[in-house]
């Protein structure tokens, strides 16, 4: 028998199976952001509806890695069972991604056609970063790089200047100018925003499975950017 064939017919270890399916997850999140940004710039009722479908993939995708993560974690080294139980925060994140940017679908076909272009534009950027943001994360979980971690954590800053870009115009409105959709404009800003603080969160938990360290610790105790205290940190590893 071929050694092609042989490795065809073992099976995949469950942590590796768990580990590919996180990624694949992962990928399934950055398409629905991809179709967000793409639904809201176009106005595609049909890319925004296909926002359901991956939304209910993610949920698949979640009750089957918390299933296997459950039974394979025992049978696995501390190493190993670190990784997996990485994997089931990665999932609870990208669950969580999943139900938010149905939500920005659902307000998006709710005020179709009566959405100004400064909050589409504004809207398409955010859910572009955000798309960025989780293939970053994919590739930072992929390759253990911290660097694309830190990448992700500084994009959250643009998510953050966009949302409040857009709280000023509907509900400070400066100029006292009749706005389009104000409550639908602001449930989805709100829908993208959480989003990037969940995909914010998954590059955090990179940097505690690759470092061992948690980052937002490090933070709390002292006053720095989170990306600088993490680059501070490794800097001292290296040193010793």
């Amino acid at each position: 028998m071929s050694t092609a064939r042989a490795n065809a017919l073992t099976p995949e270890p469950a942590h590796h199976h768990i580990v590919r399916r996180t990624v694949e997850a992962c990928r399934l999140a950055k398409e629905a952001a991809a179709a967000a940004a793409e639904g809201i710039a176009t106005g595609s009722n049909p890319l925004l509806n296909s926002l359901r479908q991956r939304e209910r993939e993610l949920d698949t995708l979640d009750m089957e890695i918390d299933n296997a993560v459950t039974e394979a974690i025992t049978e696995v080294e501390p190493a190993q069972a670190r990784e997996l139980l990485a994997c089931m925060k990665f999932m609870i994140g990208l669950e969580r991604i999943g139900d938010l940017l149905l939500s920005f679908a659902n307000s998006a076909q709710a005020v179709a056609g009566r959405i100004d272009s400064e909050d589409i534009r504004d809207l398409t950027r955010m859910a572009t970063i955000l798309e960025k943001m989780l293939t970053d994360c994919a590739d930072a979980f992929s390759a253990r790089d911290v660097a694309k971690a830190i990448d992700v954590l500084r994009a959250d800053s643009e998510m953050d200047r966009l949302r409040n870009l857009i709280f000023m115009r509907h509900i400070e409105n400066p100029e006292n100018i009749t706005r389009q959709g104000s409550l639908q404009v602001i449930f989805m800003t709100q829908s993208l925003e959480r989003a990037g603080d969940h995909a914010k969160n998954l590059a955090e938990e990179v940097c505690h499975f690759v470092s061992g360290h948690t980052v937002r610790h490090v933070l709390m105790a002292y006053n720095k950017p989170v990306e600088q205290m993490f680059i501070d940190y490794l800097r001292k590893r290296e040193q010793q």
